[in-house]
């Protein structure tokens, strides 16, 4: 067992079955995971390296598109759907690192997420920080009760990151984004990342990590090829570098590694 044990939530805290927000945050090195989700997570490593450099490279994405976003064009509201434990880093420290004044509302549903995050997501004395509990298959939901924080009037970050590769019905989850993004208004952004069996990026080591985690683990997750995720930012339009390995997008790093996670930001015309 990890040294510091994850705290008991609600009665749907289920510690028997793996589960992807703490095997997320045992490859990332966090201590918010059980044994279950070790050995699931080693397994999955085991088959499949990179996934390490994977979550590492993912998490590293959204730094630099949250900086950029707060930076340079200065957003200050975030929507992030499917945010998972928190760690290092957050969404709302990053871009109330920039401007105090922003407002970040968290979104998931998973009982030791939301207990982690009731303690640990604290504002700065001029923003806000919030979190719901929903489920990214209820855009609507989501849209209407981020409305008591949020101003959508006007221009807001939606953060996706390694989320719609829990919605396993790619119609569905075209569906979910078009929804959340037609209720932002002009000037607001898509930010997203999801996991590709693309063989040019080595992507087909996802195929057998992927069965084994459906077989022992829970959420079950797919992997699309570029054009699926690319048609997620329909009507948008993509920033420079345009759809790219997340570990590529905007890189401080001369070369950095290639991983078969995609992502993008696109602006809302």
């Amino acid at each position: 067992m990890s040294d510091s044990q994850p705290a008991q939530g609600t009665a749907r805290l289920n510690t028997t079955v793996a589960h992807n927000a703490r095997v997320w945050n045992y490859w990332i090195g966090g201590k918010d995971n059980y044994e279950v989700d070790q050995q699931v997570g080693a397994h999955v490593a085991g088959l499949f390296p990179v996934i390490r450099d994977v979550a590492r490279a993912d998490r590293d994405f959204l730094g630099r598109a949250v900086r950029y976003l707060a930076g340079e064009r200065g957003v200050r509201q975030f929507l992030d759907i499917g945010t998972g434990l928190p760690t290092v880093d957050n969404t709302h420290e990053i871009a109330q690192r920039i401007a105090p004044e922003s407002k970040i509302v968290y979104v998931d549903n998973d009982p030791i997420v939301l207990l982690h995050a009731r303690t640990l997501l604290t504002s700065t004395p001029e923003g806000v920080t919030d979190y719901l509990d929903a489920d990214v298959h209820d855009p609507d939901a989501i849209v209407a009760r981020a409305r008591k924080t949020l101003d959508f009037d006007k221009p807001i970050a939606v953060m996706m990151l390694g989320i719609l590769n829990f919605v396993l019905d790619t119609d569905k989850a075209r569906e979910i984004v078009r929804r959340v993004m037609a209720a932002v208004p002009s000037g607001s952004f898509l930010v997203l990342t999801h996991p590709t069996f693309d063989a040019d990026l080595g992507g087909e080591g996802n195929v057998a990590a992927m069965e084994f985690w459906n077989a022992n683990a829970t959420p079950p997750i797919t992997a699309r090829p570029r054009d699926e995720i690319a048609a997620f930012f329909e009507g948008l339009d993509l920033l420079e570098p345009g759809l790219v390995p997340c570990s590529q997008w905007r890189a401080e790093l001369h070369a950095p590694v290639v991983v078969p996670q995609l992502g993008a930001v696109a602006v809302k015309p």
